[in-house]
């Protein structure tokens, strides 16, 4: 990747490491269509004037409407409802170790959108690695939720998956800020209704409204700005190996805030993460061409011109074609 991809992808790493806490200390004070609304209005409301201001916006809603609502069901609608549900049962660090099956599905997925790219030997170790850091970390955590939140949670990562997928092949050529500014507005009108019944009897604690506020300015607006950018430099699949760096995020941020210790196993597991990481997104050196002695071209004399074995006409040494002396 580029410079600008490799800084796009670490900052992903850590803004969408983070939401897992945010999400869990919001649930455990309002319901999970609450939680949703509010990070999407807030969210929306923050990128509507710099939408705005870009030309074409109805254009490329009204042109575009079907994908866009794809993505938005896919992406923000299902997703973020069936994982904050599932986080009122599960850990924060659990939910986002499980979130790093979003490349392999990814990779599984791709040949249906037209997307998928070369896994070679360097690609495959670096998931193989990236899938077993998670391992390190997933399997002691597995025991802590029930069957439906787990399954929740395989839905989200489904979601996760299919929807870089969707806007790599059908919404290119549409603004960043074009694209996920109506997604949000739509996600924040689905959930209005159920927000409102189920909103608190008094106002929820600073620590809860931090939360939402971080949730819905970082995670979401700043955030997904920096992923569709990111998906349009370096492949909806690369782009999705930013889980493999979540869960350790994830993890770190439970080290420190909520005093979980850093083992020797959680050590390794960030650094096959990393490692793992780094490889799967790593770009193949492109093969250098080898240059084909005079001796085996097959030649023909056609105006001083020359054509070797790749069939493309070549100038002639001391030739009357263009360019000879």
């Amino acid at each position: 990747m580029t410079a600008r991809g490799w800084f796009l992808f670490s900052l992903m790493g850590v803004v969408w490491g983070i939401p897992y806490l945010l999400i869990k200390v919001a649930v455990d004070e309002m319901s999970p269509s609450a939680v949703v609304f509010a990070r999407c209005a807030l969210g929306a409301l923050l990128l509507l004037p710099f939408a705005l201001r870009q030309r074409g916006l109805a254009r490329n809603v009204r042109t575009h409407w079907k994908p866009m609502l794809a993505f938005a069901v896919i992406e923000i609608v299902g997703p973020w409802y069936t994982l904050t549900d599932a986080e009122r049962h599960l850990s924060s660090s659990t939910a986002g170790l499980l979130i790093a099956g979003v490349p392999i599905v990814g990779v599984l997925l791709s040949g249906f959108f037209g997307a998928a790219e070369a896994l070679g030997a360097r690609r495959v170790t670096g998931l193989a690695l990236g899938l077993g850091g998670v391992g390190v970390l997933t399997v002691p955590h597995l025991a802590g939720g029930d069957a439906l939140s787990l399954a929740e949670v395989l839905v989200t990562v489904v979601g996760y998956a299919t929807a870089p997928l969707i806007a790599d092949r059908y919404l290119k050529d549409v603004p960043t800020l074009h694209l996920i500014t109506p997604c949000l507005a739509l996600a924040a009108l689905v959930y209005a209704p159920a927000a409102a019944l189920t909103r608190p009897a008094s106002l929820p604690p600073a620590g809860t409204l931090a939360a939402l506020a971080a949730l819905g300015v970082v995670c979401t607006a700043i955030a997904f700005v920096a992923f569709l950018e990111l998906i349009k430099e370096a492949g909806p699949i690369r782009a999705s190996v930013i889980t493999y760096v979540n869960p350790a995020i994830a993890v770190a941020a439970g080290a420190l805030f909520l005093d979980e210790p850093l083992t020797g196993p959680v050590l390794a597991a960030f650094a096959l993460i990393l490692t793992g990481s780094v490889l799967a997104t790593a770009t193949a050196p492109k093969p250098r061409s080898r240059p084909v002695s005079w001796s085996t071209r097959q030649t023909s004399r056609a105006g001083g011109r020359v054509e070797s074995l790749t069939g493309l006409p070549e100038e002639r040494p001391g030739s009357t074609g263009q360019g000879g002396g």
